[in-house]
């Protein structure tokens, strides 16, 4: 079986940046993923996708060698193993709240005696190379999502659930839950609370031996979440992207035309 990246990576010590696909498209995953990626995530819960458009997407990011990973919409085991079987080497679970829910999750990401995971890797048994029944035991990431204030009142136990790879933190959410709704939902926290949280998470993976992630808006936050201990970081996503390129390419057309247009008016009442 080819060998997950990711965790060669964090082995060594060296931290790595996860691309986010929420367009159910495979060219723009196609396209994120020849950016340097070192893994990339298709968004089932809240993309606009669903496992029709999962598969072919994963299918075109296979070129690039890129991790591919998903978030499932949530703690349900179908579409944990049909995503599995479509060959993802990541499943990144939301709301997973106490230790029996990430105790449940990791049951269905493993093939037995370490699980309950159903026999059936349709296109797993292409994508990622021989002997894939004996080995995607070891390779496979589950995640489980902390986002929620009674996730972190169990965040312990969660970390120290046995077959859990790691966690990743959802910080909009998060926010949300541990504020009661007082703030809005947003990435790159500021707030001295939210940042105690985020360092506090990081500490239980590191007691429990597990890595941890945090989904980012920009590349200076993701580096300061590094220095925190963080071992993955996930900078914004293709329609954050696409909106965010697009507006500067708009609004920077806006403004040098805008000028020429009063330097033309300018001239026009000289004469």
């Amino acid at each position: 079986m080819i060998k997950n990246k990711l965790k060669q990576a964090w082995a060594e010590g060296r931290p790595t940046i996860n691309g986010w696909l929420s367009i159910g498209n495979p060219f723009t995953a196609e396209i994120m993923a020849a950016q340097d990626y070192d893994s990339v995530t298709v968004d089932v819960q809240h993309g606009a996708l669903d496992y029709s458009m999962l598969l072919p997407m994963f299918q075109a990011v296979r070129a690039s060698g890129v991790v591919p990973m998903a978030r499932v919409p949530w703690l349900e085991p179908g579409i944990i193993m049909k995503a599995l079987d479509a060959g993802a080497y990541g499943i990144i679970c939301p709301m997973v709240n106490t230790a029996r829910q990430a105790a449940e999750f990791v049951s269905y990401m493993r093939y037995p005696p370490l699980g309950q995971r159903s026999f059936g890797p349709t296109r797993a048994n292409f994508s990622a190379g021989a002997n894939y029944a004996a080995e995607a035991n070891d390779e496979i990431l589950a995640f489980a999502m902390v986002e929620t204030a009674e996730a972190m009142a169990n965040l312990e136990g969660i970390a120290a659930t046995p077959g859990l790879d790691g966690i990743y933190v959802g910080p909009a959410d998060l926010t949300f839950s541990l504020h009661q709704g007082r703030l809005a939902p947003a990435f790159d926290r500021e707030e001295p609370e939210m940042i105690e949280a985020l360092q506090t998470i990081v500490a239980a993976c590191r007691k429990s031996g597990k890595s941890v992630a945090l989904h980012c808006g920009t590349p200076d936050y993701a580096t300061r979440a590094i220095a925190w201990g963080f071992d993955m970081t996930t900078v914004s996503g293709d329609s954050r992207l696409l909106a965010a390129a697009a507006q500067a390419s708009v609004t920077r057309f806006r403004e040098l035309n805008g000028k020429a247009a009063t330097a033309t008016s300018t001239v026009k009442s000289a004469y």
